[in-house]
């Protein structure tokens, strides 16, 4: 039996809509012959930002020796088309690797990314010309972050919106995406100072200081929300919605651990009028927030610790969300969340149980939804596939990538038939539609084979 293979591409972070969703249907129910599915692997240098796919070409942006390299592949066989490189000295403080962190975007004929050590770059998707560059370390006053700089970008129109954790009041900036020109800068002591911590201990009100960190691991989210676009900035301190053409503040909402040496990482996740954060430090949970008829303030719908998401974000699908909810391997759940209440519908326990002889796990997994299906990559390479279903877990299938190990920090990546996945210095190419081989129809096929 023949089945459709409906394809698109993905273009940036999370996918075509930032949401770890695709529309992509005709894909594979089972894992059990991965490995005769592989289309091409590549070595790589580290890093943790995902690939990103359009019109057929693939752009990665890893760290090679003392190099940061934005490097384009056609997807469909992962030979090389061009690459362009500049040094980098960042070095990580906590000992992770020194590759970027971000990912790259990918719009019109241009590509933008964002480096460990702040530079935003913009390419010429057809050769890797640079068309402009922008040093946002010296260009603003930017604290140093604890892991890197690793919010991405985000296209809106003609601008790109980036967190770039400017003092005293650049959080955020507005780049033309065509110049690199600053087109506003928005976020910092004048919308924070005097807020209510809203923490369980009853925190005194915030005392602004010049010194702190703005930016956080999250990336910027553009939703429509009582018939106003809110651009909405997970920095952090905590949620902003700013005007995206002005960088006028609609509302903001102090959600951080009040531990110093904690992120927030997950993007924020939205449906309707609402808005759900979360973070894993020190028992913060998550809060459901509800955007006011004025669109000027929020409201607490639930706040608990159902889930507690470290970099990973959930999947909301049907009314219910999906997420490996824990700070640490060993404290990792698998659970199925109500949006509505934040009832725990069920869970699993994924929680990295080492050196016992347990059955492999997945851990703190990332995860994207397609075709009714949730495909989830745990950190030490476990491949699943599972229903999204809210009254019991469904795996329908699992598989050990080969050459894959821990860390898998990077989601899986969706785009015309095709799944790539990546850990800190291999990329590997699955078809992964159920009729083999149909999607390289899509964007002019490849040749396969091993391009490692």
């Amino acid at each position: 039996m023949m089945h459709t293979l409906v394809a698109d591409d993905w273009p940036r972070l999370l996918g075509p809509a930032g949401n770890a969703t695709s529309g992509e249907t005709g894909l594979v129910d089972n894992l059990e012959d991965l490995d005769s599915r592989l289309v091409w692997r590549r070595r790589v240098g580290t890093g943790y930002g995902a690939p990103s796919v359009r019109k057929g070409v693939l752009v990665l942006h890893h760290r090679v020796g003392n190099r940061e390299v934005v490097e384009s592949m056609d997807a469909a066989s992962g030979h090389a088309l061009w690459k362009h490189g500049y040094p980098s000295e960042f070095i990580d403080p906590y000992g992770y690797n020194n590759g970027p962190r971000c990912t790259p975007v990918l719009s019109g004929e241009r590509c933008h990314t964002f480096g460990a050590e702040g530079r935003l770059l913009c390419l010429d998707m057809r050769d890797g010309r640079r068309i402009w560059t922008r040093d946002t370390a010296a260009d603003f006053r930017i604290p140093p972050a604890f892991f890197g700089v690793g919010s991405s970008p985000l296209p809106v129109d003609a601008s790109l919106m980036v967190m770039v954790g400017g003092q005293p009041g650049a959080g955020m900036a507005a780049f033309d995406a065509a110049t690199g020109r600053v087109l506003w800068r928005s976020v910092g002591r004048d919308n924070w100072e005097g807020l209510p911590k809203r923490g369980w201990r009853g925190e005194p009100p915030v005392v602004w200081k010049d010194h702190a960190k703005q930016a956080s691991y999250a990336t910027p989210l553009l939703a429509r929300i009582r018939g106003e676009d809110h651009l909405l900035c997970f920095m952090r301190q905590g949620l902003v919605s700013l005007d995206p053409g002005t960088g006028e503040v609609r509302f903001s909402y102090w959600f951080r651990s009040p531990v110093e040496e904690s992120v927030n990482a997950m993007n924020p996740v939205v449906r309707d009028d609402r808005i759900l954060l979360s973070n894993a430090y020190y028992g913060f949970g998550s809060v459901l927030l509800e955007v006011e008829p004025d669109g000027r303030s929020v409201r607490e719908v639930w706040r608990s610790r159902a889930l507690e998401m470290h970099w990973a974000t959930p999947v909301l699908h049907q009314g219910h969300l999906y997420g490996f909810s824990g700070r640490n391997e060993p404290d990792a759940r698998f659970r199925c969340v109500e949006w509505d209440t934040g009832i725990v519908r069920w869970e699993r326990n994924e929680g990295w149980r080492r050196f016992q002889g347990t059955p492999p796990v997945y851990g703190r997994a990332s995860m994207i939804l397609a075709d009714d299906k949730l495909i989830v990559l745990g950190e030490a390479g476990l491949l699943g596939l599972f229903r999204p279903r809210p009254d019991r877990p469904v795996e329908l299938s699992r598989h050990q990538v080969p050459g894959l190990a821990y860390p898998c920090w990077t989601a899986p990546v969706l785009a015309n038939g095709r799944l790539y996945l990546r850990s800190e210095d291999l990329l590997v190419c699955y078809d992964f539609s159920r009729d083999r081989n149909r999607s390289e129809s899509d964007d002019g096929g490849g040749t396969g084979g091993d391009a490692e």
